[in-house]
C-alpha cells in the first residue's frame, strides 16, 4: 500500500462519489466528516433525501476476514434486537471494495450524548451490556485478535523506543519508568479464562442515547474479558467508582453472569490502553490528520506529564482492586 493510500489523500469528494456510486447509491449532498481518525467517516444524503454514512477503512489496518467478522458480529447482535448501528446490506454485501479501499454503509442514526453521571443511564448501559456479551460468548472471533500483553505494551513498548519523539532529556526517566509499568502490569495479569467477543472501544463516546443507549464504532472489537467493555465507564473517586460499578453489575447479571475474579483486571487493562494509546499516536504521526488533532504529542510538556501518569497508574496497581458490595 502506497503512502499516499495510507494517508486517505485519494478520498478526494469525486473518488467517494465514484466509489459509493459503484454499489448502486448516489450521493447527493456533500460529504460531511464525522468525528474519526482511524478511518474516514461521512454523512451524506443520496437521491431519495435518505442519508447514510459511509467509512473507508484505514488500509492495512485490518483484513477484508476481520472487518467482515466485525460485520457479522453486528448483525448478530441486531438479530438479537440489541441497539447496534450495523452495515447495510447491498447486493448481499456488508463490506465493498474500490480502487484498493475497503468501505461499508450505515444508516445515519442521532442521539443526545451518553451521560456518564445518569445513574439510570448507566444502568440501561449495563443491561445491554450484558445481552452483548451473551451473544458475544457463544463463539470466538477467529481472524481478529485477543487483547494481550504483546499488542498492548510490548509492541508499543519498541515502537516508542525506536521512535524520535520522546525529548532526549526524559528518555532515561520516560523508558525507566515505562518498565516498572510494564513490570507491575505483568505481576497483576492473570490471563482470563473467560474469553468473549467484545465492543471492544466501549468509552462513553461510543454509546449515543436514544430513548436507550445505541452502541456505535465496533472497529476495535476483539476477544477479551468482558471487563474490558465495563471499566471505560467509571469515573470519579474510588468511592464514585464503586456505586457505579454495582449498577451496572447488577443490569448487566439480568442477562448474563460476571465473574467478579475480572474486577483484578481493571488497573492492568487502564495501565495497556494508556501505553497503547501513545503508541498509537505516534505510529499515526504520518497522517497529516494527526498533527492537527493532537499538536501537544509532539511537546515536551506531554511526555513531561506521561512519566508522572506511569507513576501514579504503579500507585493504582498497587492498591486493592475495586469489589462489589455483600450481595454479589
Amino acid at each position: 500500500m502506497t503512502q499516499q493510500a495510507f494517508n486517505f489523500d485519494a478520498l478526494t469528494p469525486d473518488f467517494m462519489w465514484y466509489a459509493i456510486e459503484s454499489v448502486g447509491i448516489r450521493a447527493e449532498s456533500g460529504f460531511l466528516p464525522l468525528n474519526s481518525y482511524e478511518n474516514r467517516v461521512y454523512q451524506f444524503t443520496d437521491e431519495q433525501r435518505q442519508r447514510y454514512v459511509v467509512k473507508f477503512y484505514r488500509p492495512e489496518r485490518w483484513t477484508a476476514l476481520q472487518i467482515q467478522e466485525e460485520h457479522d458480529f453486528t448483525l448478530e447482535l441486531v438479530e438479537s434486537e440489541i441497539p447496534v448501528a450495523p452495515p447495510i446490506k447491498i447486493q448481499d454485501k456488508t463490506l465493498h471494495q474500490y480502487q484498493g479501499y475497503l468501505f461499508a454503509l450505515f444508516a445515519s442514526v442521532g442521539g443526545r450524548q451518553f451521560e456518564v453521571d445518569n445513574l439510570d443511564q448507566l444502568e440501561g448501559v449495563g443491561r445491554f451490556l450484558g445481552r452483548i456479551h451473551k451473544v458475544g460468548s457463544r463463539v470466538p472471533f477467529q481472524h481478529r485478535p485477543t487483547i494481550s500483553l504483546d499488542e498492548y505494551l510490548y509492541q508499543p513498548r519498541q515502537l516508542l523506543e525506536q521512535s524520535q519523539f520522546i525529548p532526549t532529556h526524559l528518555e532515561t526517566a520516560f523508558f525507566n519508568d515505562l518498565d516498572l509499568l510494564i513490570q507491575s502490569i505483568k505481576q497483576h495479569w492473570n490471563e482470563p479464562d473467560d474469553i468473549i467477543r467484545l465492543h471492544g472501544d466501549c468509552h462513553p463516546g461510543n454509546i449515543l442515547w436514544r430513548d436507550g443507549p445505541m452502541f456505535v464504532d465496533l472497529d476495535d472489537s476483539r476477544n477479551g474479558p468482558a471487563i474490558q467493555d465495563l471499566w471505560m465507564l467509571l469515573s470519579g473517586e474510588r468511592s464514585e467508582k464503586l456505586a457505579q460499578l454495582d449498577i451496572i453489575l447488577e443490569a448487566y447479571q439480568e442477562f448474563n453472569d460476571f465473574d467478579t475474579n475480572q474486577l483484578k483486571l481493571i488497573e492492568p487493562l487502564r495501565g495497556l490502553r494508556m501505553v497503547h494509546y501513545m503508541a498509537w499516536l505516534a505510529k499515526r504521526w504520518q497522517d497529516p490528520a494527526f498533527p492537527i488533532a493532537f499538536p501537544w504529542f509532539n511537546d515536551a510538556k506531554y511526555w513531561e506529564s506521561q512519566v508522572l501518569a506511569f507513576k501514579e497508574q504503579i500507585s493504582a496497581l498497587s492498591e486493592p482492586p475495586l469489589s462489589l458490595m455483600p450481595q454479589w
